[in-house]
């Protein structure tokens, strides 16, 4: 199990992370990073392309070492310098209030203690700083959130991922405000399709 949990999952992962959806609306959220930016899974770099040069140093939080190695092959393709942090999320190895920008894409359904996590990020977060981010989760349709509450073991034993997750709530609760949250269905079955996309900031 160890085996697959450090190599195999994180290889489908990373090819997971490459379809036609995700490719379609990675790039919406990384050109509104700016200063001292923290990516809490980074994953393979698959946003570096997307970062601008308003980006000051990246730091780029990844436990797995598969998908950091597969990030330091093209590094150079972020604007700015890259320091890879080797952690999980409920524990993130950065001073309080020391970043500007947090960007999590497709992240929050895979951290295992997401509460911890929240708290991680608004912790490290400067006043006024902003958390980015472009999650799937809880679908409002109840027939939906019926089909992702039957799949939810098989897909988090499997893939580590947590299909019913409410980020909005989860964000709420954590302490966030949002300063701009859409909602809805994008490409793909619809069990996995629901995302929100937004910016939040400390409440």
């Amino acid at each position: 199990m160890a085996f697959y949990q450090q190599r195999i999952l994180p290889w489908l992962i990373d090819k997971g992370m490459r379809n036609k959806a995700m490719t379609k609306y990675r790039p919406r959220l990384p050109p509104l990073a700016a200063g001292r930016v923290l990516e809490v899974g980074m994953g393979s770099g698959l946003n570096f392309p997307y970062y601008t040069g308003r980006v000051e140093h990246l730091y780029g939080l990844e436990p797995a070492e598969y998908l950091r190695n597969a990030a330091a092959a093209v590094v150079g393709l972020a604007p700015c310098p890259v320091t890879f942090l080797a952690a999980g999320a409920e524990a993130i190895p950065l001073e309080s209030a020391s970043i500007d920008t947090v960007v999590s894409t497709w992240t929050l359904c895979s951290i295992p203690d997401v509460e911890d996590a929240l708290k991680e990020m608004r912790r490290v977060l400067k006043p006024g700083g902003r958390l980015l981010f472009l999650e799937h989760g809880r679908a409002p349709d109840a027939k939906v959130v019926r089909l992702q509450n039957r799949l939810a073991p098989v897909f988090r034993l499997l893939a580590g991922c947590n299909l019913n997750r409410p980020i909005d709530s989860l964000l709420e609760n954590a302490g966030f405000a949002f300063n701009d949250l859409e909602r809805g269905y994008l490409d793909g079955p619809r069990f996995i399709a629901y995302h929100y996309i937004g910016d939040a900031r400390i409440a």
